[in-house]
C-alpha cells in the first residue's frame, strides 16, 4: 500500500544528455547520448524526439557520429573503444576496436576518420573495407569533434592545449590554425565555410576564426554552457548540444538562443537538502537544483549550480556541499566562494556521502566494500569493512551510521566498526536516509520505496512504480583513465526534508520526485 503522494520537482528528460550530432539524410538531427548508450533523432521544426538506437543495442557510450554520402552513420563508442557503422536499413557492423577513447569522427565521401580523446592520441583513417587503421598523425592533446574544411583539410581541436590544427586527408605535418582558444571541444564549419570553435566551459563561447589570412577572431557568447557539438542545417542555422545538461538549442550569431529540446538531468544520482530546504542534485558533470530555487531560464525545470566533473554523491552542510566522484575523489564545494576543496583522492569508487554533526564525512567506498570517515584535517579512516558493494550512507539523530549494500541485498547499522544487519533480501537497495526513527530505502530492482522502523524492524512499502534504474544490464566495470569520461554507475539517491517529505533521484527517467506523506500532501 502506498503511503505517499508524488510531486515532480524536475520533469523527465527528453534527451539523456546530448553529445555529437549531425543531420541525417532524412533532414532530422541525430544526437548521440553518451550517458544513455542510445541515439535519438530530433525534428528541428517541432522538437519531437524519436529514439532510433535504443540502449539495449550494440552501443555502450556513443559520443560522436557522422554520415557518409551513402547514408551510412558512423558512431564512436568511447568507453569500450569501438567505432560502428549503421547502414541505412539500421544494421550495425563493427568498423574497428583498435582505438582508445574514440571521440571525434568525420566522413569525407565514404572515407571515415576518427581521433582519440587521450593525451598523445592519434588521428586515424578507419578501415571501412577491412584492414588496419591508417595513422594520419599522433600526439593529439585529447582530440574531439572535427570536420573537413573548405580547403580539403581536416580540422580538429587539442582540448588540453587550447589549439586547433589541420592536416591533409592523406596525412602529413599538422599545421597550427589557432592557439589560445578557450576550452575547445568541437571544430565546425558553417555553410559559408566559416570556422567556428565551440568551448566546453562555464561560458557558452563560440570562437569564429578568419581563415582568409588575417587570423582575426570574434566570439559568440550565450547563456549556454558545457557545449559539446554543433550542426548546421540547409539554412545555415546553428544547433548546439551540451554534455552536461542535454537538450538541443539553436544559437544565433548574436548569441541569442532558442531551446529546441529542453534541458534535463543526465542522472540524477545523489540528492541532499540544505538548511533552507533547497534541493541539490549530483548529476555526473555538475551540481544542479530545481530551476525555481535558482535563477532558472524560462521553460527549464533544472538549473546548474556548478560544473563539477563526475559528481555522484552529495551531502549539504550549511553553505558547503560535500561530493563524491566514483573515480576516487571526495570534494567540498563552498557555495559562497564558488571554490572546491579536495578532501580525499584515490578511493575505490566512492558513491554515497553523509556528514555528521561534528563535520566528519562518511563515505560508501563501493569498490573496496567499506565505509570510510574523513575528518576536519582530511585524514581518512575505515569505519566499517567486509561489505559487498556499499552504495549509500546515512546518519540518524544519534549520529550512528547506516549503509546500503546492493551486492549483499541488505542494509546495515555500523556498531563498533561492525556492520549489523537491519534487513536483507532486498532488491538492489541504493539510496537511504533516516528521519524520525525510520530508515527509507530506495529498492531499485522492485522500483519502490521501503520504510524500516529502526526500533521494531518492521518494513512497509511507502511507494511503488518509481522511475528508478537498477544497474542490471549495464556494465559498471567499464571505466577509463581517471579524469576522462567513463560511465556513471546508476545510483538512485534519497533525502528527507524537515517535515518528513522525501526527495528521490528518479534516474530511470531523469526527474526528481518529492514524496509527501498523505496527510501533508498539498
Amino acid at each position: 500500500m502506498n503511503h505517499r503522494t508524488v510531486e515532480r520537482l524536475i520533469r523527465a528528460r527528453p534527451l539523456w544528455g546530448s553529445n555529437g550530432m549531425a543531420f541525417g539524410p532524412d533532414g532530422r538531427l541525430y544526437v548521440a547520448q553518451f550517458l544513455a548508450g542510445q541515439i535519438s533523432a530530433v525534428d528541428p521544426a517541432t522538437g519531437d524526439v524519436e529514439v532510433v538506437v535504443p540502449p539495449d543495442g550494440p552501443l555502450h557510450s556513443p559520443d560522436d557520429l557522422a554520415f557518409d554520402t551513402d547514408g551510412a552513420m558512423y558512431v564512436t563508442d568511447l568507453v569500450p573503444g569501438r567505432v560502428w557503422r549503421r547502414d541505412p536499413a539500421g544494421n550495425f557492423t563493427l568498423v574497428t576496436d583498435a582505438i582508445t577513447a574514440p571521440n571525434g569522427i568525420a566522413c569525407v565521401g565514404t572515407r571515415v576518420f576518427a581521433n582519440e580523446m587521450i593525451p598523445g592520441g592519434r588521428l586515424l583513417e578507419l578501415p571501412v573495407a577491412g584492414g588496419e587503421p591508417a595513422v594520419l598523425t599522433a600526439g593529439l592533446a585529447m582530440g574531439n569533434a572535427m570536420q573537413l574544411g573548405p580547403d580539403g583539410q581536416l580540422y580538429y581541436p587539442h582540448m588540453l592545449t587550447g589549439e586547433v590544427f589541420r592536416i591533409p586527408l592523406d596525412g602529413g605535418e599538422p599545421e597550427l590554425v589557432a592557439a589560445d582558444v578557450p576550452d575547445p571541444v568541437a571544430v565546425r564549419f558553417d555553410r559559408g565555410g566559416a570556422l567556428l570553435v565551440l568551448s566546453r566551459g562555464e561560458t557558452g563561447t563560440v570562437t569564429r576564426v578568419d581563415l582568409t589570412g588575417t587570423g582575426d577572431r570574434s566570439a559568440i557568447v550565450s547563456e549556454l554552457n558545457a557545449l559539446d557539438n554543433a550542426a548546421f542545417d540547409a539554412e545555415n542555422r546553428m544547433f548546439v548540444s551540451s554534455y552536461a545538461h542535454g537538450g538541443v538549442a539553436e544559437l544565433a550569431a548574436d548569441g541569442r538562443t532558442r531551446q529546441i529540446v529542453p534541458r534535463g538531468l543526465g542522472g540524477p544520482f545523489g540528492v541532499t537538502i540544505d538548511l533552507g530546504g533547497g534541493v541539490h542534485v549530483a548529476d555526473h558533470y555538475r551540481l544542479a537544483q530545481p530551476a525555481d530555487q535558482l535563477s532558472g531560464r524560462p521553460g527549464d525545470d533544472v538549473a546548474t549550480t556548478e560544473l563539477l566533473n563526475f559528481v555522484h554523491g552529495v551531502a549539504a552542510d550549511g553553505d558547503l556541499l560535500h561530493t563524491t566522484s566514483q573515480y576516487g575523489d571526495v570534494r567540498t564545494y563552498d557555495r559562497r566562494s564558488g571554490t572546491a576543496r579536495t578532501r580525499a583522492r584515490g578511493l575505490d569508487r566512492p558513491l554515497g556521502i553523509a556528514v555528521r554533526a561534528d563535520g566528519t564525512l562518511l563515505v560508501a567506498e563501493s569498490g573496496a566494500g567499506r565505509v570510510v570517515a574523513i575528518d576536519h584535517d582530511d585524514q581518512v579512516s575505515v569505519l566499517a569493512e567486509g561489505l559487498g558493494r556499499p552504495i549509500d550512507v546515512a546518519v540518524d539523530a544519534g549520529q550512528r551510521c547506516y549503509v546500503s549494500d546492493e551486492q549483499l541485498a541488505a542494509v546495515y547499522r555500523v556498531e563498533d566498526g561492525v556492520p549489523a544487519l537491519l534487513a536483507d533480501g532486498l532488491g538492489t537497495p541504493q539510496g537511504i536516509t533516516v528521519h524520525d526513527g525510520i530508515m527509507y530505502v530506495v529498492e531499485t530492482t522492485h522500483r519502490r520505496l521501503l520504510a524500516i522502523d529502526l526500533a521494531t524492524g518492521d518494513v512497509e512499502i511507502e511507494a511503488d512504480a518509481l522511475p528508478v534504474m537498477s544497474p542490471a544490464g549495464r556494465e559498471p566495470g567499464l571505466f577509463v583513465v581517471p579524469g576522462l569520461p567513463g560511465m556513471p554507475r546508476p545510483f538512485a539517491g534519497i533525502a528527507a526534508t524537515a517535515d518528513g517529505s522525501l526527495v528521490i533521484a528518479a534516474n530511470g527517467d531523469g526527474g526528481v520526485l518529492l514524496l509527501h506523506p498523505e496527510e501533508t500532501a498539498p
